[in-house]
């Protein structure tokens, strides 16, 4: 299986995927940190995480896939939401609990 497969059934296995740097229970940045953060707060209990400093053909490839230069990434039902600033204006907005309600109901 090719990296870029791998990074499509990460995404399309799981409703709530976080590419990042570290875990969910360590991050290894403050970016992914706040991100994570947001996700739980806004009630994300299928979050899925993905430890991009572990696999460094998902990292140098991940970018490529989703067209977004940095990390973390968030994908909600397969589709790309965005980095961590995008996490978090979607949680000010209330918009990433809706999200989340959505996912977590089907």
């Amino acid at each position: 299986m090719s990296v870029m497969e791998r990074i499509q059934a990460e995404v399309e296995s799981h409703p709530i995927v976080l590419f990042m740097k570290g875990t969910a229970q360590f991050p290894m940045c403050g970016f992914s940190s706040r991100a994570v953060q947001a996700l739980k707060a806004a009630g994300a209990s299928q979050l899925h995480t993905v430890n991009v400093l572990e696999d460094p053909e998902i990292r140098a490839n991940l970018p490529r896939y989703s067209n977004w230069p940095t990390f973390p990434q968030l994908f909600i039902h397969g589709e790309l939401i965005g980095g961590c600033d995008i996490t978090l204006e979607l949680f000010e907005s209330g918009e990433l609990a809706r999200m989340i309600s959505e996912t977590q109901r089907q």
